[in-house]
C-alpha cells in the first residue's frame, strides 16, 4: 500500500481533495477545495463513536465495516462523479481508519488515490502555525465609503498582493456587512483560507489589507495576523462626504429595505435613539441618501477612536474625484517612498 503523503506534497500534489469525514465535520471546516465523501453520515459516526466508548474498538470496527460495507459500490460511483479522470487526494479527520478504507475501496475500483498523512488535524496544525510566519503589511485605512474594498481590488489589478479578509468572510465588517453575501463561514474555515492564502504570499513583497477590527461579521481574525496587522503602517484614503455617501448608496440601494432597517435598529445604542429613528424613517421612504448621511455620523465617530488608538506610522492621501485604479496607483507610489525612506525596500 502506498505511503501517507506528507501535508505540503499532499497539498501541492494534483488531484482532486476528497474528505471523507462526516457532513457535519465537513461543514464546520475543511481544507478549502475540498469535496465531501463521507465514510459515515452523521448519525452513523454517532453510533461508532459511542460502540466503541462502550464496546472497544474491535466492536466499534465491525460496526463501521456493518454500515460502510453496502455502500462500497455507491462510494466509487460517487468519487468517479467528483473526479472524473483526475487523481484523488484524500484524508478524514488524523488519517486513520475511515482514511484507509476509502482509499482501498477507490483503488480497488481501479481509481489513483493518495492519502494524507496525519488527516485535517495535520492541516490544522500548519494553518495555525502559518500565522506567525511575517509578512511585510501595508493597511489600507479610510472613513465608511471611501472605497477601501474597491481600491484593494484594484491594487491587485495592478500586481500587488492582497489579502481580503472581507472577502473571505462574506462581510463587509459593518453592522450591514451582511446585506446581499453568502453565509459567513465558520472561524475555523476563515482562518484555513486565510492560512491557505498566507503562506502562498511571497515574504519579500508588500501585501496590502483592509483596516479591520478582530471579528468581521462573526469570523475572528486569526490573532497572530492581526497583531502584525496592528504594528503595520497604515496608508489611510479621504473622500468627499457625498462621494462617500453615494459609494454606500451604490453598495446598498438594492438591498432589502426591512435588512437597512434591522441593521439601522442594531447600531442605535452608538447612533442614538433620535438619529436612529430619523435614519429608518427616510429609508422607509427611500430616501437612502438622506439616511446614510446620519448613519456616517456613527462610522466617523468610531473611524476616529480607531486613529487615535493605533499608534503605528500613517499616511493620510487624499483621492478625492479619483477613479479607484488611480488612486491604487497613487498608493503604490506612497508605499515605494515609505519602504525606501524606511530602508525596508
Amino acid at each position: 500500500m502506498p505511503q501517507p503523503l506528507p501535508l505540503q506534497d499532499f497539498l501541492h500534489a494534483d488531484g482532486i481533495i476528497l474528505d471523507v469525514r462526516s457532513p457535519g465535520e465537513f461543514e464546520q471546516a475543511h481544507i478549502p477545495g475540498a469535496m465531501n465523501l463521507p465514510l459515515f453520515s452523521n448519525e452513523e459516526r454517532a453510533r461508532v463513536g459511542t460502540c466503541y466508548k462502550r464496546q472497544g474498538r474491535d466492536a466499534a470496527v465491525e460496526l463501521g465495516f456493518e454500515i460502510a460495507g453496502p455502500k462500497f459500490v455507491s462510494f466509487v460511483r460517487r468519487a468517479k462523479q467528483l473526479v472524473g479522470d483526475r487523481p484523488i487526494r484524500l484524508h478524514c479527520w488524523r488519517g486513520g481508519l475511515r482514511s484507509e478504507t476509502m482509499a482501498w475501496v477507490l483503488r480497488t475500483a481501479g481509481l489513483s488515490v493518495e492519502v494524507l498523512e496525519g488527516g485535517y488535524k495535520a492541516f490544522r496544525r500548519w494553518c495555525l502555525s502559518t500565522f506567525a510566519e511575517t509578512r511585510p503589511i501595508a493597511i489600507l485605512g479610510g472613513m465608511t465609503g471611501t472605497g477601501k474594498t474597491y481600491t484593494l481590488h484594484a491594487l491587485a489589478a495592478r500586481g500587488e498582493q492582497i489579502l481580503d479578509l472581507e472577502g473571505l468572510a462574506n462581510h463587509r465588517g459593518s453592522s450591514y456587512g451582511a446585506l446581499g453575501l453568502p453565509p459567513q463561514p465558520s472561524t475555523e474555515q476563515y482562518e484555513n483560507a486565510i492560512a491557505m492564502q498566507w503562506a502562498a504570499l511571497d515574504p519579500h513583497k508588500l501585501v496590502w489589507i483592509e483596516a479591520e477590527s478582530r471579528t468581521v461579521g462573526c469570523c475572528r481574525v486569526p490573532q497572530a495576523v492581526f497583531a502584525q496587522m496592528e504594528r503595520a503602517v497604515v496608508f489611510r484614503i479621504q473622500r468627499t462626504r457625498q462621494e462617500r455617501i453615494d459609494s454606500i448608496v451604490d453598495v446598498y440601494g438594492s438591498e432589502d429595505r426591512r435588512g437597512l432597517i434591522e441593521a439601522t435598529q442594531r447600531i442605535r445604542k452608538r447612533l442614538g435613539g433620535e438619529r436612529t429613528q430619523a435614519a429608518i424613517a427616510l429609508l422607509e421612504q427611500g430616501k437612502l441618501a438622506e439616511a446614510f448621511d446620519i448613519v456616517l455620523h456613527y462610522y466617523d465617530k468610531t473611524y476616529t477612536y480607531d486613529l487615535e488608538r493605533r499608534s503605528s506610522d500613517s499616511y493620510t492621501i487624499d483621492v478625492s474625484g479619483l477613479l479607484y485604479e488611480e488612486a491604487a496607483g497613487i498608493l503604490i507610489e506612497k508605499a515605494r517612498f515609505f519602504l525606501s525612506e524606511s530602508g525596508l525596500g
